[in-house]
């Protein structure tokens, strides 16, 4: 019964249309009606396109274009209809359907105006639909016939309901920046219009009835026909008026694209010029990037090119990283940058494309150069530390071994001061080549900087593993020489070895541990490997300990000159004194040079512990008697100042000392730093009148070539010489050999470390020049010196055993402590 309904409602439509219409009435309307169409949608968008009051001017001819439209194209197929009998129009009505359709229309452009969203716009079209849909059946009921007229309901209520969502979804088509659905919207509308009116046509049954008359007022067809073909001629003029509109705005348009794409071109960046995610340009850059011209890019999406990208989430000036799809689909990773740029009505969305390889090429090499070492191509100190970080954490968990080599060269600044930095280098990346292959896949090779590599040994490491490949590193850098540029070079190595969790729990305590054991190795004599040791740690911080005390000694008065007497070999009376530093420790008491003497040379503050030795020695020295000299001692640290010259005569011009009185003591670590420099300093001081002595002669690698180039007044033969005396006969003719050398060069000689009789009698029977040692008197303070002093000069003991005793009477009386000092 449904299907045979239905079926009747449609062939009862058809009808109407087919036999009850003009075709070329029809014909007229549907022209009508595009016409219109287009000149209201023309007009709205130049409205679109302009500002005050214009704008409201041509918005408002829009929407009373768009309601001249719906009403001349319902009152020509009115027109166009045939119904046999006399027809008329009331006139209040007809005005009333005008009306109704400028009001709904212009509502609903209202509402268009407040948001672009889609339900917004859907709305909108359902508010004119409602005007539209007033428009025709209040015309209809304008409609007079003579006869009456009844109406099919079942017609006119689904027109409705199916006319108003085709308004709705014309007006989102043309608020789409889609351009297939923009133009869907024209014919959506006329679609609607149609549907109503014909709908409502059909719902129609006209019945003559001679005998009704029409109302005084109405209006004949031929009276509304004029009215009806002035509305169709203005909206023609108005359909022309915006095709110039159009015709002018895409030109603008056109216009200022080129200027873009002029503009784009200069650009180094690659630009996308898109509206509604469709590329309308691209500039040269983006055709070098991509490899595809610029006939295949416009025309297309942009997920064509940037496939991942959603432009709608990606805001107004912000970076994203992206990757371009290029020519046979090549990957270059950009950044991409979206920015609006307002032309004519419409807003184009500019997408600024950088590409990306050279900032990531460079970002590599940086991360490179920052976490490898640029010589050897190993992981530096930095990149190791971290490594060290994530092995540690992952061999905790899962309670596996780690070992770590320290490893410095032996011998290598030789070969860099010898042959030169280049080869240095070479030998660097020689050794970096045999550690990686000794080492291959069972842990990481790094340089730490200068000659110091480390290995980190991963997996299941034991002390017996780790120890083989240590002495393997060893075997391999030690008994291989290495082949430079034909030059055959030989170097060693000292490894520290400190296992993980054993020997440091963390990545800091084992490299340290490892450093510990490393210095050990090369204590020992080198070319070794030595496992770290808890005693290494407490001799750590002893030395540390040592350390802070001794700063805080220079700063509180805890360091002393003590005096060591030289006594001239030939008269018996003391000539001079060595100063030398002690330091007393508030609680460890007296501590003894060699305990910190070579610690003030590691950390550097053996420059002021020489400075005030230097300045107390000449006060003090100021103070004796005008014929008995001063010798001090000068560290090849010391020397490394330029300025040691300009110091020395400072102290002695504060002191108010004799130059002639000063004489320095140098070893021949200050002759090996820099010859030319040493010279120099040397002949400044002897110019001066201080005299210059070589200490511990004979103990170094070439004492007679600087007996020869450097300036001396005095050789100290080293108490190692002595010691043997007189039983050892090398060490007598040693001793002997450097007197009579010494002599035949015009210097004097001092023999120290002569602690027995026999010693002093070889001294003055072999003719040197002074004595010093423990048999003449150990080092003292400086009030116990000049009291020792005068007790041994005034007796002037014809040997010593008699000056002795002379002095520790004499003495004894002034000073009752003197015994303790002189340890006699």
């Amino acid at each position: 019964m449904h299907n045979h309904l239905r079926h009747s409602l449609v062939a009862q439509i058809l009808d109407c249309i087919v036999d009850a219409h003009d075709r070329h009435t029809m014909l007229l309307a549907a022209l009508v009606c595009a016409v219109g169409i287009y000149a209201s949608i023309a007009i709205a968008r130049h409205a679109a396109r302009s500002s005050g009051a214009v704008r409201i001017r041509w918005g408002s001819t829009s929407v009373l274009s768009s309601g001249c439209t719906a009403w001349a194209t319902h009152f020509i197929v009115l027109l166009a209809y045939q119904p046999n009998m006399r027809v008329a129009f009331e006139p209040v009505l007809t005005a009333i359907s005008l009306t109704c359709a400028v009001v709904g229309i212009g509502g609903g452009v209202v509402v268009s105006l407040s948001s672009r969203r889609g339900p917004r716009q859907f709305a909108a079209g359902v508010i004119i639909g409602v005007g539209v849909a007033a428009l025709h059946y209040v015309g209809q009921s304008a409609y007079l016939v003579q006869g009456t007229i009844r109406w099919d309901l079942t017609l006119v209520i689904p027109s409705i309901i199916v006319s108003l969502p085709i308004f709705g979804f014309s007006m989102m088509a043309i608020a789409s920046r889609n351009r297939t659905w923009q133009t869907c919207a024209a014919p959506l509308m006329l679609l609607g219009i149609a549907i109503l009116h014909f709908c409502g046509m059909a719902a129609m049954t006209l019945q003559q009835d001679p005998s009704i008359e029409f109302p005084s007022d109405a209006v004949a067809p031929q009276t509304i026909t004029p009215i009806v073909a002035g509305i169709s001629l203005a909206l023609i003029a108005l359909a022309f008026l915006g095709w110039r509109f159009d015709l002018a705005a895409t030109a603008r348009i056109r216009q200022d694209r080129k200027r873009l794409r002029d503009l784009a071109d200069v650009a180094l960046e690659g630009l996308l010029i898109t509206q509604n995610n469709i590329i309308i340009a691209a500039n040269r850059s983006i055709e070098r990037l991509s490899g595809l011209k610029q006939d295949d890019l416009t025309g297309s999406e942009v997920s064509r090119l940037l496939p991942a990208l959603e432009l709608t989430t990606l805001l107004e000036n912000e970076e994203r990283e992206a990757n371009l799809i290029g020519v046979d689909g090549i990957i270059v990773p950009v950044r991409v940058l979206r920015s609006t740029v307002p032309l004519g009505h419409s807003v184009q969305t500019v997408i600024a494309v950088r590409d990306q390889r050279e900032r990531l090429r460079t970002e590599e090499k940086m991360r490179r150069l920052a976490f490898a070492d640029p010589l050897t191509g190993l992981p530096n100190r930095t990149k190791f530390t971290e490594l060290l970080e994530r092995h540690t954490c992952t061999e905790r968990r899962t309670d596996q071994g780690l070992a770590i080599l320290l490893i410095d060269l032996d011998s290598f600044k030789i070969v860099n001061d010898t042959l030169g930095h280049a080869v240095g280098d070479a030998v660097l990346q020689d050794v970096s080549i045999r550690l990686s292959t000794l080492v291959k896949d069972r842990g990481i090779v790094a340089r730490l900087g200068g000659d110091e590599f480390v290995v980190m040994l991963t997996g299941d490491v034991s002390d017996v593993s780790a120890f083989d490949i240590a002495s393997k590193v060893v075997e391999q850098l030690g008994a291989r020489p290495f082949d430079i540029d034909g030059r055959t070079i030989h170097i060693g190595a000292s490894v520290g070895l400190a296992l993980f969790p054993e020997d440091g729990g963390d990545p800091s305590s084992l490299l340290r541990n490892a450093d510990l054991a490393m210095y050990l190795a090369k204590s020992e004599g080198k070319g070794t490997v030595r496992r770290f040791e808890k005693i290494l740690h407490e001799r750590l911080q002893e030395r540390q300990s040592l350390e802070a005390g001794l700063r805080i000694a220079l700063s509180s008065g805890q360091l002393e000159v003590h005096y060591q007497p030289l006594v001239d070999a030939a008269s018996g009376r003391i000539t001079s004194a060595e100063a030398l530093v002690r330091w007393r420790h508030p609680s460890l008491g007296l501590i003894a040079p060699a305990t910190f003497i070579s610690l003030a040379e590691e950390t550097g503050l053996i420059v002021p512990l020489g400075t005030f030795v230097l300045k107390t020695a000449c006060a003090e020295a100021a103070t004796w008697p005008p014929e008995i000299g001063l010798a001090v001692n000068l560290s090849p640290a010391q020397f490394h100042d330029k300025s040691i010259a300009s110091i020395v005569a400072s102290a002695i011009e504060d002191a108010h000392l004799l130059p002639q009185r000063l004489e320095v003591e140098v070893t021949e670590g200050v002759l090996l730093a820099d010859t030319g420099a040493t010279l120099e300093t040397l002949n400044r001081l002897r110019s001066m009148g201080v005299r210059v002595s070589m200490d511990d002669f004979g103990t170094g690698y070439s004492s007679l070539s600087y007996l020869r180039r450097f300036p001396f007044d005095r050789l100290k033969i080293d108490r190692s010489f002595v010691r043997g005396i007189p039983s050892d006969a090398e060490s007598v003719a040693i001793a002997r050999a450097i007197i009579t050398m010494s002599t035949c060069l015009g210097l004097l000689v001092t023999v120290e470390g002569v602690e027995t009789a026999e010693q002093y009698a070889f001294a003055v029977s072999e003719g040197c020049t002074s004595i010093q040692g423990y048999y003449i008197s150990r080092p003292m303070r400086a009030e116990a010196f000049a009291a020792f002093l005068i007790a041994w000069n005034n007796q002037a003991p014809p040997n010593p055993s008699t000056g002795r005793k002379i002095a520790e009477k004499s003495i004894v009386l002034h000073h009752s402590d003197l015994r303790s000092v002189l340890n006699w």
